[in-house]
């Protein structure tokens, strides 16, 4: 697999990781589990599911700027 495309998916991966991270913090009224939060959010482990999606995140960076560095 050619570095640029490896370096697409990486940064796609990173894009859906975020966009999931904050998918967990929305608000969602038909959930009766509050989050530790203190509200009724879309995923009930916020915000530890968020800080986990973070990480994992930003360890596909670090593997993104590895791949990065290989290409020269």
């Amino acid at each position: 697999m050619p570095n640029q495309r490896l370096l697409n998916i990486i940064t796609a991966v990173i894009g859906l990781l975020v966009a999931a991270a904050i998918v967990t913090l929305l608000p969602f009224s038909s959930n009766n589990i509050r989050s530790d939060l203190g509200y009724s959010s879309l995923c009930p482990f916020a915000p530890w599911s968020t800080l986990t999606l973070l990480i994992f995140a930003g360890l596909a960076w670090l593997v993104r700027a590895y791949v990065k560095t290989q290409q020269r």
